[in-house]
């Protein structure tokens, strides 16, 4: 049960993070977390080590940690150096009330080679303005000094024995270890010196055994530290270490919640224009096909300024029905209520209703009945966005009003920089390209798309690796620093599409061509999604042939069919369960489950593992196919409207068992922000 906050006592004082990245110490935990939804990224160093870690807030009590270590110098690993990946996870208990502690429990490393393997819970208390003090009890690497009898063994003498875990490749969730073996005893206290100033002092059973005497030497278990906040979102932190070492810590955090620049700089949307208030459509109305083509005309013209695409338009009596594409805005319902305001200042005073179809290729997603007396009455109104969601009429839309003879064929085309980015390579962990790239799409007519994509690249180190893939099953990912040195320039895809709509709420897609930087073919799905339901399911069928290294048109002698059947969730609160199960490009049948969590404004952060027929030892460093994935909205680093994003996807190492087509254009992605939960969270911006 949560207890009351506790005010300014405990808002003096700042929540760091420690060593390995999540809410704690130096290296020790506390019992406290970050704001919900924030991203902090940490580089620790000392010792001839340094811990690169990227930590999410999930939930507002749960947060997760992807951690790179690079280990110089490290007993038993086998090399000089050691390039570590491991993951961890801190889940607060119990809040901190006026007597009682907050509570928290943690696995680290729970999920790779096991050097950091520990598991902890602590307790942490305010007291008075400034100071804090945890305590806690540690298995693992948290009982190597100070260790004791494990007191979970009066339940189970299991819990008295930790196994021995190999020093090996990582991947197996080491469930056998958790809790189990010698326990001991760890604790700190911090000093809120001044708003920026935070001293702390911290008392580790961790023994080091991996990295002393080899990194460093060890003289005592009390490390000191302190932090500055140089500035909001930026953290530096000094530290004397184990009697013997100075570190170093530099902390950067950011909250997708929040904009870098406080707003946004899209220009204000129109009015709404009440009746009966004089407008040029309101007063000679006749409806002959000269006047309607020419409010056509003036319609596409002012909805083209507010970003908005006219796809199709009609009058029917008293009820305008409008098809639009929303090609600026990251909240569809904020092109609905600009489309909204601009119908009430050009038709006619007798049209008392808008009907208006959302159309993504071609295709009609979503209706909304919207009445014009609601707009009217509502505008000045401060619950003004809520009242008219409820009044307004979502569904799926059976069909839309044909579309405009303006609106086919239609060519866009243009060039943008790209940032290719690659992770986690032993010799060079970080490399990157950036270059030019030419974008086209051509729709002769509605549903029916041929697009192409270019790169060249002007500055990058990509082509310097220099690793081989020595995998034991078909090369189908693994071989990518070959793509990389020979594809220059570069053909990203060059396809035909035709998007279509069997049913109501039955989508569908066949491609044709290039489908991505490494396999051409053929590929199609059929997705079925209501919308006024959370659940999707999806079936992808692809017979793809593999493309040679120079990404141009020419093909390797390695072919393969692979498809999924997929089934989506929208578990509520921006978070996105998914599970595709099906046969991958390297023949083999397994599945990938997958959670997202998408923000508001658009912001997507998210996991996702693969387990299939291949055995672990065939599959290699890692086990298994994992990731994280992040997208960020251009419109929320610009403040203007912007559809498009920035994304990047980390991978602990790039292998062949589990990899799938990637196909740009899936039905789900497109479909999904059209429908009404979707539409639901955005209608805040509806009069924006």
């Amino acid at each position: 049960m949560a207890a009351p906050a506790l005010g300014a006592d405990e808002a003096r004082i700042a929540t760091g993070y420690n060593s390995y990245g999540y809410p704690g110490l130096i290296d020790m935990p506390v019992a406290k977390s970050r704001p919900d939804g924030e991203l902090a990224f940490t580089i620790s160093s000392f010792a001839g080590q340094t811990r690169n870690t990227m930590t999410f807030q999930l939930l507002p009590r749960l947060s997760g940690s992807f951690r790179y270590a690079v280990l110089d110098k490290v007993a038993g690993g086998g090399t000089s150096t050691l390039y570590d990946r491991s993951f961890s996870l801190h889940y607060r208990l119990v809040d901190e009330g006026r007597v009682r502690p907050a509570l928290a429990i943690g696995l680290n490393d729970f999920l790779g080679t096991g050097v950091y393997s520990s598991e902890y819970v602590v307790a942490t208390k305010t007291l008075g303005r400034r100071v804090r003090v945890s305590g806690g009890i540690g298995w693992g690497r948290l009982a190597g000094v100070g260790g004791f009898t494990n007191p979970l063994g009066v339940f189970d003498d299991r819990f008295k024995t930790r196994p021995q875990r190999s020093f090996g490749v990582g991947g197996d969730v080491e469930t056998g270890q958790f809790f189990r073996g010698d326990a001991a005893l760890f604790g700190g206290i911090e000093w809120q010196a001044t708003d920026r100033l935070r001293l702390v002092a911290e008392y580790s059973p961790d023994a080091y055994p991996r990295e002393t005497p080899a990194a460093f030497n060890r003289r005592s278990q009390v490390s000191l530290g302190a932090t500055y906040k140089l500035r909001p979102g930026i953290d530096l932190s000094l530290r004397y270490l184990y009697g013997s070492q100075l570190g170093i810590q530099i902390t950067s955090t950011l909250n997708p919640k929040d904009r870098p620049n406080h707003g946004g700089r899209d220009p204000a949307p129109p009015p709404v224009l009440a009746r009966p208030a004089s407008s040029d459509a309101a007063l000679s109305w006749r409806g002959n096909i000269e006047e309607r083509g020419a409010l056509r005309a003036r319609l596409a013209a002012a909805l083209g300024k507010q970003g908005v695409r006219l796809h199709g338009f009609s009058i029917d009596g008293a009820r305008a029905r409008v098809a639009i594409e929303n090609t600026a805005y990251s909240q569809t319902a904020q092109a609905v209520g600009r489309t909204a305001r601009v119908l009430t200042r050009l038709l006619a005073a007798h049209i008392d209703r808008f009907d208006i179809t959302l159309i993504t290729d071609g295709m009609p997603v979503t209706e909304l009945r919207i009445r014009r007396d609601d707009m009217e009455a509502l505008e000045h109104d401060l619950e003004g966005s809520w009242k008219s969601f409820a009044r307004t009429h979502i569904a799926a839309a059976a069909d839309g009003p044909g579309p405009t003879p303006e609106r086919y064929p239609r060519l866009d085309w243009g060039i943008k920089p790209y940032l290719s980015p690659s992770f986690f390579d032993p010799d060079d962990p970080v490399r990157a390209d950036i270059g030019a790239q030419l974008d086209f799409a051509y729709e002769p007519v509605r549903g029916v798309e041929f697009s192409g994509s270019l790169r060249k690249k002007v500055v990058g180190n990509l082509d310097t690796a220099t690793r081989v893939s020595n995998s034991v099953l078909p090369h189908v990912r693994s071989d990518f620093t070959r793509y990389d040195k020979q594809g220059d320039p570069a053909l990203m895809h060059l396809t035909g599409a035709y998007y279509f709509k069997p049913g109501r709420d039955v989508y569908g897609r066949v491609t044709l061509g290039y489908l991505e930087r490494m396999y051409g073919g053929l590929s199609s799905e059929l997705l079925w999604k209501r919308a006024d339901s959370p659940f999707a399911l999806g079936l992808e069928l692809n017979y793809v042939k593999q493309r040679d290294f120079d990404q141009r048109f020419g093909f390797r002698d390695y072919e393969v069919a692979t498809g999924h059947v997929s089934a989506y969730w929208d578990m509520g609160n921006g978070f996105h369960a998914q599970i595709d199960a099906g046969r991958y490009l390297a023949r083999d049948w397994g599945a990938t489950f997958s959670l997202d969590r998408e923000f508001r404004n658009g912001w997507k952060v998210g996991a996702f593992a693969t387990l299939t027929d291949v055995p672990f030892d065939d599959f290699g460093e890692g086990s298994f196919d994992k990731g994280i994935r992040i997208t960020v909205p251009i419109s929320w680093l610009t403040g203007e409207p912007n559809k498009d994003g920035l994304s990047t996807t980390i991978r602990p190492l790039t292998r062949d068992g589990g990899a799938r087509l990637d196909v740009d254009g899936r039905l789900y992605e497109r479909v999904r922000p059209l429908h009404k939960p979707a539409l639901r969270d955005g209608w805040g911006r509806f009069w924006r």
